[in-house]
C-alpha cells in the first residue's frame, strides 16, 4: 500500500496561514446570515473562505463568496510564494448569486499541487482588491503510481445540532483535514433546511448543548434567502473552512437539502410551511445548493443543471455520482410489480449502465445518496429508500436496482462499489447472489458512513433481495443521540498505486479505526 504522510506537509499548511481570518460580522450569531450591503467603507471581503471542486487531471473549479459587489479574481502557481503566476477572471458577484461565484481553471498541469488565491476586485475601482484568500488542491494524475485517497461522509447541522462553541465547533473536520485526503465526497444532506437552529438544546444528563444561530436557521427554509442562509450556516465554522481550503470537493444532495423524505410532486401537510409545493421549495433549494458549491454540472457550468455525474481520478478511480431525489417517484409501500421510473428516474439509469460500461479505471465508486439493503421508512407504511423489507423477488425500486446490477454482471465490469451516508451509524454490508432471492448479479460491497454532525440512530433492518450480510455495524440505541454522547463517523478510501489494491476504512472522530476492509482489482464482484 502507499504510505504518503496522512496530514499535510508544512507547505501545503502555510500556504492557507492568511485564509481563515472570520469577519467580527460572522462571529456574532446576530449578524451571521445578514445580506451584503452596498454601500460598505473598505475593500471586498470573502470571510466565508473558498472552495474547490470537481478536480480533474486539468481543471478545477473555484468557489468564493464576497460581503459586497465585487469582481472575483483568481490566481494559480506552482508554489505557495505565488511566483509567476497565472490570473483568472472570474464573474461579477452581486445579489443575483447571494453574492458568491466560482471560477473554472482550465489547462492545468496533470498531478501536481495547485495553489491558488482568490481576489475580490471593486468593480468601480480594479485597484482596491481585498486580501487574498488561500487554498490548494492536487490535480488528478495521468498515472496511477501516487495512489489515490480520499473521504466521505455527509449529514450536517441535522436534529437541531449545530456549530457548539463549547466543542471548537465541527472538529471532525479538522481530524478529516489531517488526513490529508485528494477529496472529500459529501453524500448528501449536507444541510439541514427543515432541521432549525436553537441558541440550547439540554442533554439526557441535564448538560445543556449550545448553537451558534443565525436568523435564517431559526425557521424552517421556505423562501431563496432562506434557503441561502441554510447553505451559509455552516459556512460560520473555522474548521469547516480550513477543510474547504485544502480538500476539493465532491458533493450531492439528498432529502434535508430541501425537506425530510421529499420527492417531486409532493404536496406536504406540514403546519411549519406556507409553501406546500415541495417542487417550488426544491427550485429554490437547487439554485441556493448551486451557488454555495463548486459544481461542473449546474449552472452557469452546465444549462441542464443535473447533479448526477461522473469524476474521473486518472486509471485507478471513476466516481460515479447519483442523484436519487431529483427523479424518484412518490415514496409508497414499494411493492409494485412494474416500475420505469424507481429512485433514478430511466433517463439517469440510462446514463449510468452507458457510463459504467464505458469506464476504464480499475475501480468504480458508485456514489449513492441512499443505502441499498437497508430499510429506510416513511411513516408507517411508506418507504424512503430502495428497500422495503419483503425479502423475495424485486418490486418497486428495488427493479431498478435489479436491472444495475444485472448489467453489471453481463457486462463483467469489474471494481464496482457503493459509498453511501444517510442512516446516521456506519455499517459495512457485503451484498451475495447466493444469499439472495435474486440472483443475476456479483457480489459487491457497501459502506456508510455518518453523520458528520447531526444526530445518531440506531441502525435499521436489512432487506435480504440481494442477499446482504452486515459486516460491522456501530450505531446508537436511542434515536437522535447528540454529538456530544455519539461519535461522528467518516470513511476512508486508500487505492494503492502499485498493486491496485482498494483498502476501506471506517473511522469514528477521535478513535481512529473502527472497520476495515480490503478489495483486490480486476473482478466482477468480490
Amino acid at each position: 500500500m502507499s504510505h504518503r504522510q496522512p496530514s499535510p506537509s508544512p507547505r501545503r499548511r502555510s500556504v492557507l496561514r492568511g485564509s481563515l481570518a472570520v469577519p467580527a460580522a460572522l462571529a456574532v450569531p446576530g449578524l451571521a446570515g445578514a445580506a451584503p450591503a452596498f454601500a460598505l467603507s473598505g475593500r471586498p471581503k470573502a470571510g466565508w473562505g473558498v472552495q474547490a471542486g470537481d478536480v480533474t487531471a486539468h481543471a478545477g473549479l473555484v468557489w468564493v463568496r464576497s460581503d459586497r459587489p465585487a469582481r472575483m479574481i483568481v490566481e494559480t502557481s506552482a508554489t505557495e510564494s505565488f511566483g509567476n503566476a497565472r490570473r483568472w477572471r472570474g464573474p461579477l458577484l452581486g445579489p443575483g448569486t447571494d453574492f458568491t461565484g466560482t471560477t473554472r481553471l482550465r489547462g492545468l498541469p496533470a498531478g501536481e499541487q495547485i495553489h491558488y488565491r482568490v481576489l475580490l476586485q471593486d468593480p468601480d475601482d480594479p485597484r482596491r482588491t481585498g486580501e487574498p484568500v488561500a487554498g490548494t488542491f492536487r490535480t488528478t494524475p495521468k498515472g496511477r503510481k501516487e495512489g489515490v485517497r480520499f473521504l466521505w461522509s455527509g449529514d450536517i447541522a441535522g436534529q437541531g445540532w449545530g456549530i457548539n462553541p463549547d466543542r471548537g465547533g465541527y472538529r471532525v473536520f479538522e481530524e478529516m483535514r489531517r488526513r490529508d485526503p485528494d477529496f472529500f465526497l459529501c453524500s448528501g444532506d449536507t444541510v439541514y433546511a427543515d432541521g432549525p437552529i436553537q441558541p440550547s438544546v439540554t442533554l439526557p444528563d441535564g448538560s445543556v448543548w449550545r448553537n451558534v444561530t443565525t436568523e435564517e436557521k431559526s425557521k424552517v427554509a421556505e423562501s431563496l434567502t432562506e434557503f441561502r442562509g441554510t447553505f451559509r450556516y455552516n459556512l460560520l465554522d473555522e474548521n469547516l473552512r480550513r477543510f474547504n481550503a485544502q480538500v476539493p470537493s465532491v458533493v450531492q444532495w439528498d432529502d434535508h437539502e430541501v425537506r425530510n423524505n421529499w420527492y417531486p410532486g409532493q404536496i406536504l401537510d406540514d403546519a411549519r410551511y406556507t409553501e406546500k409545493d415541495v417542487d417550488v421549495l426544491a427550485r429554490r433549494s437547487l439554485r441556493a445548493f448551486s451557488e454555495y458549491f463548486p459544481i461542473s454540472t449546474l449552472p452557469p457550468g452546465d444549462e441542464d443543471g443535473r447533479l448526477y455525474r461522473v469524476l474521473r481520478h486518472g486509471p485507478l478511480l471513476d466516481v460515479f455520482v447519483l442523484d436519487m431525489r431529483s427523479y424518484r417517484n412518490a415514496n409508497s409501500p414499494n411493492r409494485q410489480p412494474d416500475d420505469a421510473t424507481g429512485i433514478l428516474g430511466a433517463r439517469q439509469l440510462a446514463w449510468l449502465k452507458r457510463e459504467l460500461s464505458r469506464s476504464r479505471a480499475v475501480w468504480k465508486v458508485i456514489a449513492s445518496d441512499m443505502p441499498l439493503g437497508l430499510v429506510v421508512p416513511d411513516g408507517r407504511t411508506n418507504f424512503e429508500a430502495v428497500a422495503q423489507g419483503d425479502p423475495g423477488a424485486p418490486l418497486g425500486r428495488e427493479l431498478q436496482i435489479a436491472e444495475l446490477l444485472r448489467h453489471i454482471k453481463h457486462r463483467k465490469i469489474t471494481g464496482t462499489l457503493w459509498l453511501t451516508a444517510d442512516v446516521h451509524y456506519t455499517s459495512a454490508q457485503h451484498y451475495d447472489p447466493s444469499r439472495a432471492a435474486f440472483q443475476d448479479f456479483a457480489p459487491f460491497w457497501e459502506f456508510v458512513s455518518g453523520p458528520l454532525a447531526a444526530g445518531g440512530f440506531p441502525a435499521t433492518k436489512l432487506d435480504g433481495t440481494f442477499g446482504p450480510e452486515q459486516k460491522f455495524v456501530k450505531a446508537p440505541s436511542r434515536a437522535n443521540t447528540s454529538p456530544a454522547e455519539t461519535p461522528q463517523y467518516f470513511g476512508e478510501v486508500d487505492i494503492d498505486g502499485d498493486s491496485g489494491e482498494l483498502t476501506v476504512r471506517l473511522r469514528q472522530e477521535g478513535g481512529g479505526v473502527l472497520f476495515t476492509q480490503v478489495l483486490q482489482p480486476g473482478r466482477v464482484g468480490q
